[in-house]
């Protein structure tokens, strides 16, 4: 058969996915934006499915970027790439994975073994993350774009991070179409074998146990690491209460600190029970059997209004995400002015607390605001010690991504 005759047969490659967008959307991506939305597309040459790579020209019909397509989803495009055109194949994802790993380079020694090794859009891979727990990782995903380069990915994953376990988790939003594309569950082990137990991980020489199959995000809270180094800081003598405690981890800081007692307050036995196991994990702390643990299960917005008489040295209030979308930003600006109001009254003189938010919708400036004015009005003197933001492992490059702030304040 003539060469002529082989090409006539042979099926024809896919049109490439063309998109065209708005002047502003332009303008966006050119500043590095990551997403573009559904109301952003002007112009599409065909359909696409979920994870197809879409290249999107501009006015003068130059390449603009290319990014992973959903049909599906308010943002239509996640963007990988901008400028020149690139070849999106296996060497590239090669480069992108050793990049972000080379970022946490020097971060952290052996001492801390938990850490995430890619932070979603801002380490150029929009809607997935990676975090590390000792030998296992955990890799979560946040839309279906991922679902067709889940093999590849995690074959990228074994070859060069070589993990003895690898974990897919899934947002409760997409687990529908990962079981309906793919047979995936949450909870599924990708490499390795099955866990019998948490895995234990170590955060600044101290013992946490991860429940990476079914707990929040990918198991454990990364970053508030270095929030906790500061409570750890300013905990000699105190009496503590960490509010939302979660599994325990300001309190254990606390602990090493020199705390006198700390008390766990959150509405979840689950979360207390791991909390009691933390503190097994780490008896081998000397200050562990001169400190009192107290374990009270309740929601902490009722329980700081209905027991005024129970006072502290120092407060943590961390409470899980107050806006998960834009319509609940402004209820969450109260409640985190209320918040602080109770926290406050609960605090003895030279009483010192942290104040944490993070809810993407609430910009720090707004949570900063609401704290400060709610210490104002309790008409106690206050100083101001310090604002944090992210933890070096999870940085944020754009508005959306900038979630996580924290300020201290000392109560006369």
């Amino acid at each position: 058969m003539s060469q002529d005759r082989k090409k006539a047969n042979s099926p024809k490659a896919p049109v490439r996915l063309r998109l065209r967008i708005t002047a502003a959307a332009e303008a966006h991506v050119r500043g590095g934006h990551p997403w573009v939305f559904a109301e952003s597309v002007r112009e599409q040459n065909r359909e696409g499915p979920a994870g197809e790579l879409a290249v999107i020209y501009d006015r003068k019909d130059k390449f603009l970027a290319v990014g992973l397509y959903e049909p599906d989803s308010p943002i239509r495009v996640r963007v990988l790439h901008t400028g020149k055109p690139r070849t999106i194949d296996a060497a590239w994802w090669a480069a992108r994975l050793d990049a972000a790993v080379q970022r946490r380079d020097g971060l952290f020694d052996e001492r801390t073994r938990g850490y995430r090794l890619i932070n979603g859009e801002s380490d150029g891979w929009p809607g997935l993350v990676l975090d590390c727990y000792d030998t296992t990782l955990v890799m979560k995903i946040y839309t279906a774009a991922w679902l067709k380069r889940l093999e590849e990915i995690t074959a990228l994953i074994r070859a060069r991070l070589k993990p003895e376990r690898l974990v897919l988790r899934m947002s409760r939003n997409m687990q529908g179409a990962g079981r309906r594309a793919a047979g995936l569950e949450d909870g599924q082990i990708l490499i390795g074998d099955r866990l019998e137990s948490c895995p234990t991980f170590l955060e600044n020489g101290m013992r946490f146990e991860c429940d990476v199959l079914r707990g929040q995000k990918t198991g454990f809270f990364l970053d508030q690491r270095e929030n906790r180094r500061i409570v750890e800081t300013l905990a000699r003598g105190r009496t503590m209460l960490n509010a939302f405690s979660f599994s325990g981890g300001f309190s254990l800081y606390a602990v090493r600190g020199g705390a006198k007692s700390v008390t766990d307050l959150d509405i979840s036995a689950h979360a207390l029970e791991a909390a009691r196991r933390n503190f097994k994990l780490n008896q081998n702390e000397p200050a562990m059997a001169s400190c009192r643990h107290e374990l009270l299960q309740a929601d902490a917005f009722a329980w700081l209004a209905e027991n005024p008489k129970r006072e502290f040295d120092l407060i943590v209030l961390d409470p899980p995400s107050l806006a998960k979308r834009e319509a609940e930003r402004t209820g969450a600006i109260r409640a985190y002015a209320r918040l602080t109001e109770l926290g406050v009254k609960h605090l003895l003189p030279d009483g010192i607390l942290l104040a944490c938010s993070c809810s993407a919708h609430v910009s720090a400036d707004e949570f900063f605001s609401a704290v400060r004015q709610s210490a104002a009005k309790s008409g106690r003197r206050f100083a101001e010690l310090q604002t944090t933001g992210h933890a070096p492992d999870h940085p944020a490059t754009f508005k959306e991504a900038d979630y996580l702030k924290a300020i201290l304040l000392n109560f006369t």
